[in-house]
């Protein structure tokens, strides 16, 4: 089966796995395994941030991230198809007692000036706007990127109103590589970001989140909350590791693949609006003599797994699993249909 349905399903490479063999341990609570410590300094070094804390995924790391950034009442400023906001499990409300306040964006990309109009000032009926967050790249907007001026004036909308500004930045290498931007770029801007190592750069399980000290320290505290306190997991530290060192500018490839896959889908009568493929995923609309549901059932048959997103749309993922072959073969298939 070539298995598109998520970036979430590579596997660790054999360099990788020993590197994940080799890796020193401790006890991670007590802040004594070396690997992770090693890793966390790397990843705040790379963007240019104080410090970083290393937990078991980006929703654990957007979690923790909105809770210190937040008290209960207070509001959140994001996109309707944010992560946080559609597949976080309510977190943002269970975990913070904080509400959301949602913006129609494009494509999962939000505006100054929208966050700024969505601002509550001294409304004492309405809750407190104190933090503003960001997707990049946006997952149900095909994998959009942000143009970084973009974000520069949503920054200053928030400094100029005393907001804070997280980024969920699940695929943020991508982006980084699409856009051809640095992580400093982002270190300088965001009071707090996301990163996911388990998804196109390769690693089994980890996310990272990244801020000042004094955030970082409160955010220790806040996943021993969680439960997210682990002891030996250096090595898992040491996959990221590997993969922050390795396994960042391969993202090209995906995206290359992406778009010969997206070429092929273009021609066919079935396929409807497509987003703009700018990284790994591809979103399309289904119509016509397929639903999305019996297109997804169509590839399969054919060794080929994908994903129904809606009753009408199908996403195709792009990561380090799917070789040269298997995109000429998929392609093969769809010509096929």
């Amino acid at each position: 089966m070539i298995d598109f349905r998520s970036d979430t399903l590579t596997k660790p490479t054999k360099p990788m796995l020993a590197a994940m063999y080799d890796a020193p341990l401790g006890d991670d609570v007590f802040g004594e395994d070396p690997s992770i410590n090693t890793l966390e300094q790397y990843a705040a070094t790379l963007f240019g941030m104080e410090a970083a804390i290393f937990c078991a995924s980006g929703t654990m790391t957007n979690q923790i991230g909105i809770r210190c950034h937040t008290q209960p009442g207070d509001e959140v400023i994001c996109d309707q198809l944010s992560h946080i906001y559609l597949y976080e499990g309510g977190g943002i409300a269970s975990n913070s007692g904080a509400s959301v306040r949602l913006i129609q964006g494009d494509r999962g990309r939000i505006r100054a000036e929208q966050v700024k109009a969505a601002i509550n000032n001294e409304d004492i009926h309405k809750p407190v706007s104190t933090l503003v967050a960001l997707e990049n790249t946006a997952n149900r907007g095909g994998g959009s990127c942000y143009d970084f001026t973009d974000i520069q004036s949503i920054k200053e909308i928030c400094s100029t109103n005393g907001l804070k500004l997280h980024l969920d930045g699940a695929r943020l290498f991508n982006a980084l590589v699409a856009k051809n931007e640095t992580p400093k770029q982002y270190g300088e801007v965001f009071d707090s970001i996301s990163i996911c190592l388990s998804k196109g750069l390769g690693a089994p399980v980890g996310s990272l989140l990244l801020g000042k000290k004094d955030y970082i320290k409160k955010a220790r505290r806040v996943r021993k909350v969680f439960g997210g306190g682990m002891r030996q997991a250096g090595m898992l530290a040491a996959a990221g590791q590997f993969a922050l060192e390795h396994q960042v500018e391969r993202l090209k490839q995906d995206h290359d693949h992406a778009q010969l896959i997206a070429n092929a889908l273009a021609k066919k009568d079935f396929v409807g609006d497509m987003l703009p493929v700018e990284t790994n995923i591809i979103l399309f609309e289904v119509s016509g003599r397929f639903t999305a549901p019996s297109l997804v059932a169509a590839l399969k048959e054919k060794g080929i797994a994908t994903i129904a997103m809606t009753p009408t749309q199908v996403r195709i993922v792009l990561h380090l699993d799917i070789t040269e072959i298997m995109v000429e073969q998929t392609i093969s298939v769809i010509e096929s249909l």
